[in-house]
């Protein structure tokens, strides 16, 4: 029998409970995974969890989009306390907790577990209510690339500056200044050799 639990904050499923049973259980997108979640922002193969000492320890498996702990994006791996909440990626919050054997939660089970076990009768009980969403963590703010928008400025500084260059040296009656370096080159493309002395 499972002694922890995940409880899904956020995501697409709140409110469903993952019970924690195995030395060793993968975490991802895959269905073939003891917990799995199916969401873009889940990596097939996202973290593992490793029971040991009685405790669970989770690592991530080089996701795309990180496994943190507290808010803490993990670097290697981290013993599981209950009440610690994991976020993988930026939308799914999971609650890690101790099971509290209550008969009326929505439970998720692997495939594998539902061939094994022949359906029961659920006793009735009150439906589970997901924990307000003033209590889920905010997920970290994506930080803006700006490199684009400095690039665009730039460019459009330099055409703004090469016109205003242009309409300088045109409005020369005599178009003298179009002999002067560099635009020499311009006028001998533009008129034909020759056209400066």
């Amino acid at each position: 029998m499972a002694l922890f639990q995940f409880v899904m904050r956020s995501g697409p499923t709140p409110g469903v409970t993952f019970p924690l049973e195995g030395d060793q259980l993968i975490i991802g997108r895959d269905s073939s995974n003891s917990v799995a979640i199916n969401d873009a922002e889940i990596s097939r193969k996202h973290s593992r969890l490793t029971f040991q000492g009685g405790k669970y320890v989770l690592e991530d498996l080089g996701s795309t989009n990180g496994t943190f702990v507290n808010g803490q994006r993990l670097a290697g791996p981290v013993v599981l306390k209950p009440g610690d909440v994991i976020s993988l990626g930026e939308q799914i919050v999971l609650m890690y907790d101790a099971i509290n054997q209550d008969p009326g939660a929505t439970v998720a089970v692997s495939r594998k577990a539902v061939r094994m076990e022949a359906p029961r009768a659920q006793p009735s009980a009150p439906a589970y209510s997901p924990p307000p969403v003033s209590s889920i963590p905010a997920a970290p703010a994506k930080k803006r690339n700006m490199l684009p928008i400095f690039i665009g400025v730039g460019i459009l500084l330099f055409i703004c500056l090469c016109i205003v260059v242009f309409v300088v040296v045109d409005a020369d009656p005599t178009g003298a200044r179009w002999c002067m370096f560099p635009f020499s080159i311009i006028a001998e493309i533009l008129r034909g050799a020759g056209a400066c002395p």
